[in-house]
């Protein structure tokens, strides 16, 4: 995290939130600062150790660094939620399509789509077999994102067991909860004349066939296929774009 993002949140949160304020015990000593609160929460999010851990760095017991995590995310929630942890809107969808457009010469992409596998270090022993998968070998936690190319994640799902694949997370996820009530953005696009009524994601090959997905050549056999199946399985998802792009003109001509 940057310096200057830190020091902002700490800002921030001192100003919304009395837990973090400087202030005094009954003996009359000085609590601690709020940068010393902040830095311990971000401490433990970003390790996953336990507050104890940081006595000696921060002289500062674990009760008051559970208290401060639990603080800090309730403020985090209501200080930022509104703008980060949120769906696409109407105007987010046409900004969206119009950086691709112009970034990647194409049109209808609304990001990636991908799940990535979270070490679980403590993993109680009765769930090791629930949560390990053989190509990891350890257990695991999955989470599935999609972000956009600004790297803007847009959707978020974490806490399927590490012995699932990418599909099994998707039918648990709630990605397209919105399409299915009714209350999605209009996302269509047109391409030569056709209109298509969903925009999509990019995707590795595991995932089904879906209007909504562009997924990677299966057999590829020309060299430009080949190139883009390993960069978009790759996951460098601003190449596969230019090359999807690519695909699409020459699939028109």
């Amino acid at each position: 995290m940057e310096k200057s993002m830190f020091l902002k949140i700490v800002d921030d949160i001192e100003a919304n939130f009395p837990y973090f304020k400087d202030g005094f015990d009954a003996r009359g000593r000085g609590s601690f600062k709020p940068l010393q609160k902040v830095a311990s929460a971000v401490r433990q999010l970003a390790t996953g150790n336990p507050p104890d851990e940081y006595d000696e760095y921060l002289q500062m017991a674990a009760r008051t660094g559970r208290d401060s995590l639990d603080h800090f995310c309730d403020a985090i929630i209501k200080l930022y939620g509104r703008e980060y942890l949120r769906r696409p809107t109407q105007h987010d969808v046409a900004r969206i399509f119009q950086a691709h457009e112009e970034r990647h010469h194409m049109s209808g992409m609304l990001g990636s789509i991908d799940c990535a596998h979270v070490e679980w270090l403590n993993c109680p022993r009765h769930l090791k077999g629930q949560y390990t998968r053989g190509d990891h070998g350890v257990p695991t936690i999955m989470l599935e994102i999609t972000a956009s190319q600004d790297l803007w994640i847009w959707h978020a799902y974490f806490g399927a067991p590490g012995s699932n694949n990418d599909i099994n997370v998707l039918n648990q996820s709630d990605l397209y909860y919105t399409e299915r009530n009714g209350t999605a953005p209009d996302t269509s696009f047109v391409v030569n004349g056709r209109q298509y009524k969903h925009g999509y994601y990019l995707t590795d090959g595991i995932y089904n066939k879906c209007s909504t997905f562009v997924k990677a050549y299966p057999y590829p056999t020309d060299p430009k296929e080949k190139r883009f199946k390993k960069l978009q399985e790759g996951g460098e998802e601003r190449c596969g774009a230019c090359f999807w792009g690519s695909k699409r003109k020459m699939e028109d001509s």
